[in-house]
């Protein structure tokens, strides 16, 4: 294996986590919940792959530091808008967490198209965010899936989303301000 293409493994990775991102929405819109749930579990492993690689054998590169959040950004946001247009979450946490996504994006472009480019760098709350958001889905994604019982744990993964959300919100929607010296 050429140097190039063993350089190349995280981001090959996580492009095929962005591949798979329209076949568990296709499973999710066909309520086919088992399938859908074991490929998201895949996704998100191979998220935690692809970072293990790149960090432990110092393959990181600056298109991985746009495809990977870009990658979490679809899985997320699709898994959230899908199961809110399915009725097993509700529609205001999915306005929530992708609107928040869009903020970030824009706010990014704003600096860019303004000639102050932002490092692409995520806030330790934001790492949180994506975690409790990764684990609500799965977590519901399970419930369709092996009829478990939500219970409880439902309505905290919800608020704790929202909360996390909201917060990831404000800590980025902060930086940027400084940034941009507004």
């Amino acid at each position: 294996m050429s140097f190039s293409l063993y350089r190349s493994v995280p981001n090959l990775i996580t492009l095929g986590r962005l591949m798979l991102v329209p076949a568990i929405i296709a499973m999710i819109a066909a309520e086919r919940w088992q399938a859908a749930c074991v490929v998201f579990i895949l996704a998100g492993i191979s998220d935690a792959v692809d970072g293990w690689i790149a960090k432990t054998f110092d393959l990181r590169t600056e298109l991985g530091a746009y495809l990977d959040p870009l990658a979490d950004k679809a899985l997320i946001d699709s898994i959230f808008v899908s199961l809110a247009i399915v009725g097993v979450l509700p529609a205001t946490i999915a306005i929530l967490v992708v609107a928040r996504d869009v903020m970030i994006v824009g706010a990014f472009m704003v600096s860019w198209f303004l000639h102050k480019p932002m490092a692409v760098k995520p806030l330790l709350i934001s790492k949180l965010n994506t975690l409790v958001q990764l684990g609500c889905a799965a977590m519901v994604l399970g419930v369709k899936a092996f009829d478990f019982p939500a219970g409880v744990w439902f309505d905290i993964s919800i608020y704790a989303v929202a909360f996390l959300t909201l917060a990831s919100t404000g800590a980025y929607f902060e930086q940027w301000i400084r940034h941009m010296s507004v």
